[in-house]
């Protein structure tokens, strides 16, 4: 399960990375087709590159390991049994409900296209199949279908829908449109997915409307058929339809001039960004020892073991505390002695150090007596000491030491306390930074009922008189409309200055994050091999650190979310 949220929370990181992209850089941008394919390449590129890793071997010199046993004494407390909840299994039972639920929302749309075509009068022109309706839907098209309500328009009006909708079938956009689909019942849980669709069906119309108007001899009366087309509230899903609720967007795009080449750029802005990624996070890095022939087991001259057992008394202590600062000048202090009433050891403290080395405790509690333990101090040749500690009886056992066997040395009961190297703090996981907040300019006020409303067009276009009275009607409708055009236009280019001031704090934010993320994840892959050398794969310390490594993973999937909220704010506060 961990590995599925690291997914999610890769393949959503990208796709917050296309979509700032385009949202940013692109959407105002008059290269409609380009778009087109970068948000798909958006699209497969979140699904996809989380899946390839590339594995980077370090090789290293040997080194001589410490004697490490995995053998670890747990003091006998009975646990009683409590309820957990196992997250994972709810969080996996949500997804699926959701799942299910968006997939047969799918079906039936499908359902009910097929209700639609099926049974149908069928006009083939060309590569078109044209069907003539009666129900009061918006003009569609799927795939090489047209369909439209004759009766509802004039031949104008038609012609205008017509060379629109073959524009989406010619460049089969019904596919943009499935793949948008499938990817919101998959990841129906992330509202970035959603304002991606909601992005490439946008940019569909856009390329309908350039391509369309290019045929049409009267642009205007093209711009009226998008207003008349408003009325219809009708659509039908999983298809590319005239009507969309975006038409003074669209409007604004249609006679926007062309974008200049040199802003082709704005496109391998995210090249960067998806670089630093594969650097981060999909680089994974192991260290394997070389092999050697040389045989180093003549670089250990000596091995002393001291040994603690349960029956060992403080004066046994103490002697062993003394013959370790004599003979290897080893500082040994001994606290939290506890006994039961066989005067058997039951709990015991002992810290060892050696001059200015890091300290290293052992510290076993418990009801029952311990077992037999013990210190290890091995020499080399060149005269350096390394301190090992044994616990669980594991030196009551012959053990062989690169060659040479170790057999415990009594000196008048001396044993001596289990402890291991005290474990090194686990790196901390740097804090994902927020994007930046404040006030945004205020909306300009517009009092609804003082809008101007368009006037209806003549129901029979062949009456000259009411064809030039709704001529001189629509006239002075578009010059009331261009009253609120320069407020608009203002408050959008402020909304969109500062939205680019926060942008670029938070992109330099987001590079600073990056790499502490990299330093982070290198120091992890650090701290869990020294564990797992100290401890053992086993051992209940190394699984303590690896649940601890497993919350701050969570950690860092919770603060993508929030990135995601934040994300999904800044949208809402920039319309």
């Amino acid at each position: 399960m961990e590995t599925l949220f690291i997914y999610i929370a890769k393949s959503s990181g990208l796709l917050i990375l296309f979509y700032c992209t385009y949202y940013f850089l692109l959407r105002q941008e008059t290269f409609f087709n380009s778009s087109r394919w970068f948000l798909l390449a958006g699209l497969i590129t979140s699904v996809a590159l989380p899946f390839l890793v590339y594995t980077k071997i370090i090789w290293v010199d040997p080194q001589i390991s410490n004697i490490n046993y995995s053998q670890v004494y747990i003091p006998q407390n009975i646990e009683k049994e409590t309820f957990e909840i196992d997250w994972n299994l709810v969080s996996l039972i949500i997804y699926a409900i959701g799942f299910l639920a968006f997939m047969i929302k799918f079906t039936f749309d499908f359902y009910s296209l097929n209700s639609i075509l099926k049974n149908k009068k069928i006009q083939q022109q060309a590569d078109f199949k044209f069907i003539d309706i009666k129900e009061n839907i918006a003009p569609f098209s799927y795939f090489d279908y047209i369909v439209y309500n004759s009766s509802l328009y004039t031949s104008t009006e038609l012609e205008s829908i017509i060379e629109h909708e073959k524009v989406h079938s010619d460049q089969n956009h019904t596919i943009d449109v499935l793949i948008s689909r499938i990817f919101c019942v998959l990841f129906w849980f992330n509202p970035i997915i959603w304002l991606y669709k909601k992005a490439i069906l946008q940019n569909l119309e856009f390329i309908a409307d350039s391509e369309a108007a290019k045929k049409i001899s009267d642009k205007k009366a093209y711009q009226y058929t998008l207003l008349k087309i408003t009325t219809h509230e009708s659509c039908v899903a999983i298809t590319n339809h005239f009507y969309q609720s975006l038409i003074k967007k669209r409007i604004v795009m249609l006679n926007k001039n062309q974008s200049k080449k040199r802003n082709y750029w704005k496109y391998y802005a995210v090249i960067p960004a998806l670089v630093a990624f594969v650097f981060v996070f999909q680089i994974k890095t192991i260290a394997q020892e070389k092999k050697e022939a040389k045989e180093v087991s003549e670089k250990i001259s000596s091995v002393d073991v001291y040994k603690i057992k349960k029956t060992t008394t403080d004066q046994e202590l103490k002697v062993m505390s003394e013959k370790l600062k004599q003979n290897h000048d080893v500082d040994v202090t001994i606290s939290d002695v506890k006994r039961n009433s066989k005067n058997e050891l039951t709990s015991i403290k002992v810290d060892l150090q050696k001059g200015t080395e890091e300290v290293q405790t052992i510290q076993i509690e418990g009801n029952e007596a311990i077992k037999s333990c013990g210190i290890i101090i091995t020499t080399d040749d060149n005269g350096s000491k390394k301190i090992n500690l044994v616990t669980d009886g594991g030196i009551d056992k012959p053990m062989v030491i690169k060659n040479h066997v170790v057999e415990a040395r009594e000196t008048k009961n001396q044993d001596v306390s289990p402890t291991y190297p005290v474990s090194p703090a686990p790196p901390a996981p740097p804090t994902m930074p927020v994007f930046p907040e404040g006030p945004m300019p205020a909306a300009p006020a517009v009092d609804m009922s003082k809008m101007p409303k368009p006037p209806v067009a003549p129901t029979n276009p062949q009456d000259k008189a009411a064809m030039k009275k709704f001529e001189k009607e629509m006239a002075e409708f578009e010059k009331k409309m261009e009253a609120y055009e320069p407020d608009m236009s203002a408050y959008e280019k402020e909304v969109d200055e500062i939205m680019e001031k926060r942008s670029a704090i938070f992109d330099k934010e987001m590079e600073k994050y990056d790499l502490a993320m990299e330093k982070f994840n290198a120091d992890m892959e650090k701290y869990n091999e020294d564990i797992e050398q100290k401890y053992g794969e086993n051992s209940k310390q190394y699984k303590q650190n690896m649940e601890q490594h497993k919350k701050d993973m969570k950690q860092h999937a919770k603060d993508m979310k929030e990135h995601e909220k934040n994300m999904k704010r800044m949208e809402q506060e920039s319309k």
